[in-house]
């Protein structure tokens, strides 16, 4: 699955119980700590995959603590079966939950939380 199915997929899911879905990748920490900060204030949910960033960003993690939305990490592997230095989440303990090692299923199941959380 490519991430333009995955977003297709997540915005069609969202769509069908009447939620406006916005998906955004960047590979730049600030362009992601910009957009935590523009929508974690009147989203339902925010759902994502902080990549290699995960092990390494205080600014991401703080971010996400700063913001009102709900943070559901999310993560295509489980970073805990890879190397050692992937086993810690600067980012987790701001979160409200996560999910790893369901492959592209684990944003869709990320999705279901949130719409499901009323």
């Amino acid at each position: 699955m490519t991430l333009g199915d995955l977003n297709q997929r997540l915005m069609e899911m969202g769509s069908q119980q009447g939620y406006l879905i916005e998906c955004a990748q960047s590979n730049v920490e600030g362009e992601l700590v910009n957009l935590l900060h523009k929508h974690g204030f009147d989203s339902k949910g925010i759902i994502f995959n902080p990549g290699g960033y995960t092990h390494t960003s205080v600014a991401l993690r703080d971010a996400v603590a700063s913001i009102d939305s709900p943070v559901m990490e999310v993560h295509i592997s489980h970073p805990e079966a890879r190397e050692e230095f992937r086993h810690q989440s600067l980012i987790r303990s701001a979160c409200s939950g996560a999910i790893s090692g369901m492959g592209a299923e684990g944003y869709l199941a990320a999705l279901r939380f949130f719409m499901g959380a009323e």
